[in-house]
This record gives C-alpha cells, sequence and structure tokens, in this order.
C-alpha cells in the first residue's frame, strides 16, 4: 500500500501546533511522528513541508450546493471543487434544493447525486416540514447528518411554523435537529413598518433600501425563535443546533460550562457574521447580504468572543451561491446568501494576525468540534487510523482570492487583496485532490458515517 510522508510541518492538533511529521498509507493516516523522528518503514512519496502548517480537513456542516434544481448558480461538482480549494474535506449539505429534500425519495436521490458528483466526503440534512415527523424514525442515523428546521423563511421558503409540527419535530427524532431560527411575525410586521415609511404600496415594484436588512431581520426577531427553539428542547429532551448565530442577545441562550460531549444545545458561528458588520454594507452592498443578517458591530464582537470561550461550538460558511443578477435589489429584492466556502479558511486566518482567534481555536471549532458534535467516524483529527483528511497551509504565501475563484456563481464578497495565507495541498482520504491551485476532477468522495 503506497505510504506517503508529510515531513517537518507544523502540526496543529487538539489544543496544540508542534512541529513534525505525518505518514499516510493508502486512505489513512499511519503514524504522527515527533520533530525528528523517521517513518517505522520507508515511504513511497515525500513531500516538504518545512514552514507550512498541517490540520485535519475541515468540516463544513452547512452547506447550499444548490444541487438538484438550482444548478444555473451552483452544483455539487463546482462547489466541492471550491470546498477543497478551501481546505474544506467534508460537507453537510442543506435541503432547500429543488425539489426540497423532505421525503425519504429526495433524501435517497440527493444522496446518490452527492456520490456522483462531490470531491469531498458527505452527507446530506432531511429537511423539516409541519407534516413530515413521521419520516424521522425511518432515517438511518449512521448516514444521514441530521433534520434541518427552518424557524424563519430564507431561500426556498421551507418556513415550520406550526405550533403542534414543531412539537412533534423536536419530539420527533434522536437526530440532531440543526435549526434556523428567525421569527417570520418580526420580520414581516418590520417589513410592513418600512413599506409605509418608504410608501411602498401592495404590488408597487418598489424596494427598501438594503441598510434597513438587519432592522427587518432584527435582533429580536432571531432572539425571539431562538428562545423558542430551547425551550422546545429543554422540554423535549432534543440535540439542537443552533446554526448561524448572529446577535450577542442570543449568546444569553447557551452555556460553555459543560464539555460538548454533555452539551444538549449547542450553536454555531458563520463566517460572514465572523468577519462583516452592518457598516460593511456601505461598500460591499448586497454581496454581503444574508438571512439572518449581519448586524451591528458589538454583535460581531460578542459573537467573535463566544467562539474563543465557548458559547459558541462550531464555524460554518453558510455557503450559499447566487448569481450576481440575483443579487441586485434592497432589502426586498435582492436574494440573501453568500459563496463563502473557498475562502472561509483564508478569511478567518487573517483574523489570527489580528489577534481575534489562534489557529488552535479555528481548528478546533472547524475540524475537531463538528466531527465531535455530529459523532462522525473517524475523521476530524490527525490520528493514526484516522482517515487522512489533511490541509497543508502556507502561510507566507501571497494569495488574491478574486483571481483564482471555483464556484460557479464566479464572484466572493472578499475584496481585492493579497492574504498571506494560502490553501497548498488538500487530501481527502489519503488522496491529493487539490495542490499548486490545480483540481484532481476524477475524484470523489466518501459518504460520512456517524457513531
Amino acid at each position: 500500500m503506497k505510504r506517503t510522508l508529510l515531513k517537518n510541518a507544523l502540526i496543529v492538533n487538539e489544543g496544540q501546533v508542534q512541529p513534525g511529521s505525518l505518514v499516510i498509507e493508502g486512505e489513512k493516516i499511519a503514524e504522527i511522528l515527533p520533530d525528528g523522528q523517521q517513518p517505522s518503514t520507508p515511504c513511497h512519496d515525500e513531500i516538504d513541508a518545512h514552514g507550512f502548517y498541517l490540520i485535519p480537513g475541515v468540516i463544513d456542516e452547512h452547506v447550499h450546493f444548490r444541487d438538484p434544481g438550482l444548478t444555473h448558480k451552483a452544483d455539487i461538482f463546482t462547489e466541492s471543487q471550491a470546498a477543497v480549494a478551501g481546505g474544506v474535506t467534508s460537507i453537510m449539505d442543506m435541503p432547500n434544493t429543488n425539489p426540497l429534500t423532505v421525503t425519504l425519495e429526495a433524501l435517497t436521490d440527493k444522496m446518490e447525486l452527492l456520490s456522483q458528483k462531490s470531491l469531498a466526503n458527505y452527507s446530506c440534512y432531511l429537511g423539516a416540514t409541519n407534516k413530515n415527523y413521521t419520516l424521522f424514525n425511518q432515517l438511518d442515523p449512521h448516514t444521514v447528518c441530521g433534520v434541518k428546521l427552518f424557524m424563519g423563511s430564507s431561500t426556498g421558503n421551507m418556513l415550520v411554523d406550526d405550533p403542534t409540527g414543531l412539537l412533534h419535530i423536536f419530539h420527533g427524532t434522536d437526530l440532531l435537529i440543526a435549526a434556523h431560527c428567525e421569527s417570520q411575525e418580526i420580520i414581516q410586521a418590520n417589513v410592513e413598518k418600512f413599506r409605509k415609511q418608504y410608501n411602498i404600496q401592495p404590488g408597487d415594484s418598489g424596494d427598501i433600501p438594503l441598510k434597513h436588512h438587519p432592522d427587518i431581520r432584527s435582533v429580536e426577531a432571531c432572539y425571539k425563535s431562538s428562545k423558542l427553539a430551547v425551550d422546545l428542547a429543554q422540554k423535549s429532551g432534543a440535540r439542537l443546533h443552533i446554526l448561524h448565530i448572529s446577535t450577542a442577545k442570543e449568546l444569553e441562550l447557551f452555556r460553555n460550562d459543560l464539555p460538548l460531549s454533555q452539551k444538549q444545545i449547542t450553536a454555531e458561528a458563520c463566517t460572514p457574521h465572523l468577519v462583516f458588520t452592518s457598516d460593511d454594507y456601505e461598500t460591499y452592498g448586497t454581496r454581503i447580504k444574508c438571512n439572518p443578517a449581519i448586524k451591528a458591530e458589538y454583535n460581531r464582537e460578542a459573537i467573535r468572543q463566544a467562539v474563543n470561550n465557548g458559547l459558541i461550538d462550531t464555524i460554518g460558511t453558510d455557503h450559499a451561491p447566487h448569481l450576481l443578477s440575483e443579487k441586485e435589489g434592497g432589502a426586498l429584492k435582492a436574494m440573501s446568501g453568500m459563496p463563502m466556502i473557498q475562502f472561509s479558511l483564508i478569511a478567518l486566518l487573517d483574523l489570527t494576525d489580528q489577534g481575534v482567534f489562534t489557529i488552535e481555536t479555528l481548528v478546533q471549532k472547524m475540524c475537531h468540534a463538528p466531527a465531535d458534535l455530529y459523532q462522525i467516524n473517524n475523521r476530524g483529527y490527525l490520528r493514526p487510523g484516522y482517515q487522512a483528511d489533511l490541509v497543508l497551509i502556507n502561510p507566507n504565501s501571497s494569495f488574491d482570492p478574486t483571481e483564482h475563484i471555483l464556484s460557479k456563481c464566479q464572484w466572493t464578497p472578499l475584496k481585492k487583496k493579497n492574504y498571506r495565507w494560502e490553501i497548498d495541498k488538500t487530501f481527502v482520504n489519503g488522496h491529493l485532490v487539490y495542490a499548486d491551485r490545480q483540481i484532481d476532477e476524477s475524484y470523489r468522495g466518501q459518504a460520512l458515517r456517524f457513531r
């Protein structure tokens, strides 16, 4: 079996950064060697990683690859290329496609599409509706990552707003419930308020200025919905993971006095809410319009602090491509979402230069914690016997993301800039799928398995 030695790297794993080497044998990690120690048996290939960081492959629990049905803007093949180029070796795809992934048949079809087209390892969520909770006990917990619950309307309009349906959902599964929480009632009331302010009558073609997007999808809308989800989870005993926290207020709902393994209720931050603030609408416009909205700077600072102090458990991307033509308009008409997966790790590593995070924290939140939270078999860590999902990172590059976009939509919310961080190589199951800014398009990832 082929053995590859990655030597002289700075290995970031389980809270430490240490010089050393790693041996890949077939699909798995065979050895992790302290600095200066030689492999137990000779290797066929050697890669000198001197000065580079070696981390586990990123596990992105929150992507919208738009496949099937919305493939004019993205598809599994193109977006998984962007993923591996961004150091993401495993993804979990959301159900708001066409058809919606809300039936067992649609779930089976989505998994088959992923097996045919994804360069990264994969799973996908079953989307919850007001009535499909009877399907939950038919799901295979070893292959399905969880149930996605929209407690706020977004792309695909999968809003679940029936109180009885919500009760059935929270009492109906032992799988993790990943929730998008925004109160539609509050959002709609805010929309009507601004329609009146700008004299927009029903049926008019007018729009509300973009600057009001965070006022419409407000702090109150997020907190009220997240509080309801937490109350339901506490009463039912369900495992709840609230996605893309965007407000300081919501952080009151979470705990950091327990290890992740003992938490029933957990939280995710997404890259856009860690990078941007509402002040950036003036510079970036609708390119940074997303749901929940990017809000005032104090929210971003609180979320960053929560990543560091353990109130936030994981970091995802909420990779949600649209064509730039679909991003035209204001708070009502421009579509919400942005392509983030290829450059999320780079953007967050840039924040380590500013002292916002450490690289150890990013590995914990983007690699280790998703593996633990979703109970993924043999991934997310650098350990002998684990799958060789690996990323080599060059910390001394000059990399402009705007010149190397792989997402089908062909844009990024990041501005033109030379980052010193660059993904140098990505291995998926021991296979070198990305190197020297080139993709091996022939490779396909594996279905994730859950304990």
